[in-house]
């Protein structure tokens, strides 16, 4: 009633929709200041505030890389070689931070400490870190600024409007508003329920953005604060990985750097261990027969032999029918003895006579001693062992006889090996060189590798593939006969490029080979890598590097492990 007395029905519409105005911006600036508290300032501050959370300086020289941390009331400082991130322990470290007198830092297991320094007042502060002795003196210059702490800033943003209480007054103004609708409507004020009812709707929705701005703005925003509350290595927005001095020593990174050079490329070849022909033998029965034990025992296997033991005998088997033939053959010359033994007892007293001549004495006589001596060779040959002999010097690899056992002709008994005489047999796909490969490294399963020596290549084919033999110069204890192995072969043009260890390659989560540089002394950036193997320690960087860049050559696995 008194709005309508006081404002005509045109007038009483233009002011409520400028009220609408009004109330909508009012809105709008409420969920401006709430999503304030996220807001982003940067990729450089965001990166700065999420890898160092604790007040810090870095300097870098030629020779050194330093770090100084505050923290629990301390300034830890880590000096480490600036090629090879070895930590530094035997260098007299001073420091000086601002106007201050030069302190001379206390050396420790983890590194130098001094006392915590007063950085009280805004801005940067000048620090000096003078070493002597190591690799040299040197003079290292940086600034140090005292990094606000996150409790504050959480308390000032507690001040200011937040996502929940902005969702609340726009629930309760779009409650009113429509309460204020159905009261209009009844009372026949069309116009104004119309503006009563956009009004209650448009808060509806700003109450709806204001919920997903609190999920998705206010949490996110939220989220490096409770990350930054260590120094724990994680991976930096923009893909580098943060990885503070006391965890790189934990987990041993150490860097290296490399001058172009040229060098053959290497192909892979599959191979395993075989024994030197020269130096290596089996044993066989030339016979078969049953096996008995040579003095009670029978040799095993990783046992030492010398040339010419004897490891066992063979008791020769006879099929029935050979051994009647030898039984007839014995009985006949049993019968020709007995009639020989005979004509003697009767011609020897006519000798004694000289009724009868001495030769015919002697001719039978001769003939008795001949029918003893078949008789005693036919005996032993049913009965005389085969003596079983080491035919090289070595050690036992294989051996397949048990006590008893009837093994046949040319079966293998027992394999002799030398540790110090073996070699490499391994299949060719490809062509090679004819006149033999510049150099040929092998490596096992478990990365160990060793240098070969070409001997020579087959020029029959075997599954379609070359057979190439290597002598291994000084092998491995380790290495077992028909152990596989991976042969890497440098042959084809000369390349230019990186030579670095096979241990600073790793793959990504797309599958690309990088390596990890480091660019900073606490910080290490991934590099796509085009590679190619150069033997079985080390690969050529063709493309992806300069030669200044420091790579990791040990380590790189556990930092691309960092999420």
């Amino acid at each position: 009633m008194f709005l309508n007395q006081c404002c005509p029905r045109g007038q009483f519409v233009g002011l409520g929709a400028i009220g609408f105005g009004c109330l909508f911006a009012f809105v709008l600036s409420l969920s401006v200041s709430a999503a304030h508290e996220g807001h982003d300032h940067g990729d450089d501050q965001k990166s700065a505030a999420a890898s160092s959370v604790f007040p810090r300086v870095t300097a870098q020289s030629d020779r050194y890389e330093v770090v100084g941390v505050l923290k629990n009331g301390k300034f830890s400082i880590f000096v480490d070689d600036a090629v090879s991130n070895q930590p530094v322990t035997d260098v007299t470290v001073q420091v000086t931070i601002g106007d201050t007198e030069a302190i001379e830092a206390e050396h420790g297991p983890n590194g130098y400490t001094i006392p915590s320094p007063d950085l009280v007042r805004s801005g940067s502060t000048e620090v000096i870190f003078s070493i002597n002795g190591g690799k040299g003196d040197d003079l290292l210059v940086d600034s140090f600024t005292p990094s606000q702490p996150i409790e504050s800033n959480m308390r000032r943003n507690s001040t200011r409007f937040s996502p929940i209480g902005t969702a609340e007054a726009l629930v309760f103004a779009g409650i009113i508003l429509g309460l204020l609708f159905g009261y209009l409507r009844r009372r026949g004020r069309r116009n104004a329920s119309y503006i009563a009812g956009l009004t209650s709707g448009a808060c509806v929705l700003l109450a709806a953005a204001a919920s997903a701005g609190l999920q998705n703005a206010g949490m996110s925003a939220s989220t490096p604060q409770l990350q930054a509350q260590s120094d724990a290595p994680r991976r930096l927005p923009d893909g580098t990985a943060f990885a503070a001095k006391p965890t790189q020593r934990l987990l041993d990174i150490r860097t290296a750097t490399a001058e172009p050079g040229t060098a053959r490329p290497a192909f892979n070849l599959i191979g395993r261990i075989i024994g030197d022909p020269n130096r290596s033998s089996i044993v066989q029965s030339i016979y078969g027969g049953r096996i008995v034990p040579n003095d009670g025992t029978l040799p095993r296997i990783g046992q030492k032999v010398t040339k010419g033991e004897t490891l066992l005998r063979i008791e020769p088997y006879l099929p029935v029918a050979d051994r009647t033939t030898i039984s007839e053959k014995m009985g006949e010359i049993e019968q020709l003895i007995a009639v020989a033994e005979t004509k003697i007892k009767r011609l020897r007293p006519l000798v004694e006579r000289g009724a009868a001549p001495m030769g015919q004495l002697n001719d039978l006589e001769s003939e008795l001693a001949g029918l003893r001596a078949r008789r005693e060779t036919i005996r032993n040959s049913r009965g005389d062992y085969e003596l079983l002999r080491a035919s090289t010097d070595g050690v036992i690899t294989a051996a397949k006889a048990v006590p008893g056992q009837v093994v046949q002709a040319q079966d293998i008994l027992f394999e002799i090996a030398d540790p110090q005489g073996l070699w490499v047999e391994a299949l060719a796909y490809d062509e090679l060189d004819p006149a033999g490969p510049v150099q040929a490294t092998a490596s096992d399963s478990d990365g160990t590798s060793f240098l070969l020596s070409y001997l020579g290549t087959s020029r029959a084919l075997r599954q379609h593939a070359t057979v190439v033999h290597f002598s291994i110069p000084e092998p491995l204890s380790g290495l077992r006969i028909g152990q596989p192995v991976t042969v890497l072969v440098q042959g084809g043009r000369a390349k230019q490029g990186l030579i670095f260890p096979r241990d600073a390659v790793v793959k990504s989560n797309n599958g690309e080979s990088v390596v990890w540089v480091h660019v900073a002394p606490e910080r290490f950036e991934p590099r796509p890598v085009r590679i190619e193997p150069l033997d079985a320690k080390n690969i050529i960087v063709t493309a992806g590097l300069n030669a200044s860049d420091r790579v990791v050559v040990r380590g790189a696995d556990l930092i691309n492990q960092i999420r």
